[in-house]
């Protein structure tokens, strides 16, 4: 043998040997996973696959995780001694929501539970205020922004000039698909919000929406995948479509992957970071928000890429060598939400007429109810040209509906 090669493959026996510490396949240990919502149940395709036992703690008897898991555990995800006592079951805990009781998540890491993402890191991204702050204290670009302790205080500070129309209002805490943010252009626009903490930023004018999903494990060990396009519906501020690759010039692909990565090492995370950033008019990479999760915008990974983010989660938060991000092929993801004007038991009209269409596949995340802009699955659509991928998804956004009875 090429004694250089000798030498690799015994470095990369060491590298496997440090990271893998327990048998995770097939044994008795336990992973938990903080919500049971669809992100949950896309993780648990991956836990099966490896046989790795799985628990799920979520406040809904319905979620959609309950039937893949091992054991579910219905509770509060925000109540400390429901989380820390669903936490003592397990070896490792990590989140499908950002929305959980951090206090216990700390608790539980000092008693020697792995947690993934660490509780400090959640602390940082579940206050948007906080997380802009972070961005500001790391330059790293975000737009500009105001914190306040109250909405009162924006409609004081717009009366004395302070804060000019229009801007983009956030809610710093609890935000979550679209709610919680809102363009203001004038002042009657402020009624009816939150009236607690909250942020104001600058209207950025901008090309395009982007993201890159960034994966570390426990080992140091950091991947990427390639930089995705976002479309958003203009009035839910939901995603409609994520493209991947991107429509860009390379040279912005190559800025918003440092820029992801910068972010990824400012925070030191294990597990997935979806970032999320504008490319504006003048090229510039500014970073919008941050998950530290399985993301909408990396679906289109379990049809278009080598290793979907579900898989790559997993291993990342149980240590394992990261596998390859590379897409295979061109990927479209369309997402499926309740239609306006709809409330009830769900039926998903048409889903046998793009089930026809090539390369298209859905996913119906098992929601049984449906409500206007619910999310209730996604469609992914590959292709080797994307611009054909594009095609298709229109024709698979206009046919299929998601109504009710």
């Amino acid at each position: 043998m090429n004694p250089y090669l000798s030498v690799f493959l015994q470095y990369k026996q060491v590298q496997v040997s440090q990271s893998v510490k327990k048998n995770y396949f097939s044994s008795s240990f336990k992973l938990g996973i903080l919500g049971g919502g669809q992100l949950g149940k896309m993780l648990l395709n991956e836990t099966r696959k490896f046989d790795v036992y799985t628990c799920v703690l979520d406040p809904s008897n319905e979620a959609p995780s309950k039937i893949a898991c091992n054991e579910f555990f219905q509770g509060d995800l925000m109540d400390y001694e429901t989380v820390y006592n669903f936490g003592k079951k397990v070896d490792v805990v990590t989140i499908e929501i950002e929305n959980v009781n951090v206090d216990a998540l700390e608790k539980l890491e000092k008693e020697g539970i792995q947690v993934f993402p660490s509780s400090k890191t959640l602390r940082i991204i579940q206050n948007k205020a906080t997380q802009k702050l972070f961005y500001r204290d790391h330059n790293i670009p975000t737009a500009d922004f105001s914190r306040f302790a109250y909405l009162s205080e924006i409609e004081d500070t717009i009366k004395n000039g302070g804060l000019q129309f229009p801007f983009v209002w956030k809610a710093s805490e609890f935000g979550y698909d679209g709610t919680g943010v809102k363009v203001v252009r004038r002042l009657s626009d402020l009624d009816n919000l939150p009236k607690g903490e909250c942020i104001t930023e600058v209207l950025v004018p901008f090309k395009n929406e982007l993201s890159v999903i960034v994966c570390r494990n426990v080992g140091g060990e950091v991947k990427t995948y390639p930089v995705v396009e976002m479309e958003f519906h203009p009035e839910a501020n939901q995603v409609e479509y994520v493209i991947c690759p991107a429509r860009i010039d390379e040279k912005i692909a190559q800025k918003a992957q440092e820029v992801a990565l910068k972010v990824s090492n400012a925070f030191n995370h294990v597990g997935l970071l979806a970032v999320e950033m504008f490319q504006t008019e003048n090229d510039e990479i500014l970073i919008n928000e941050v998950a530290p999760r399985p993301h909408n915008s990396g679906h289109h990974t379990i049809e278009a890429s080598y290793t979907s983010q579900f898989e790559q989660h997993i291993r990342a938060i149980l240590g394992l060598p990261l596998g390859k991000t590379d897409s295979k092929v061109g990927g479209i993801m369309v997402n499926l939400v309740g239609a306006e004007n709809y409330s009830g038991d769900v039926v998903y009209k048409n889903i046998e007429l793009i089930m026809e269409m090539e390369g298209v596949t859905p996913h119906i995340y098992g929601k049984k109810q449906t409500r206007p802009f619910r999310k209730m699955g996604h469609v992914t659509i590959i292709h080797e040209d994307i611009n054909e991928a594009r095609n298709i998804a229109e024709k698979v956004k206009h046919t299929i509906k998601v109504i009710s009875e």
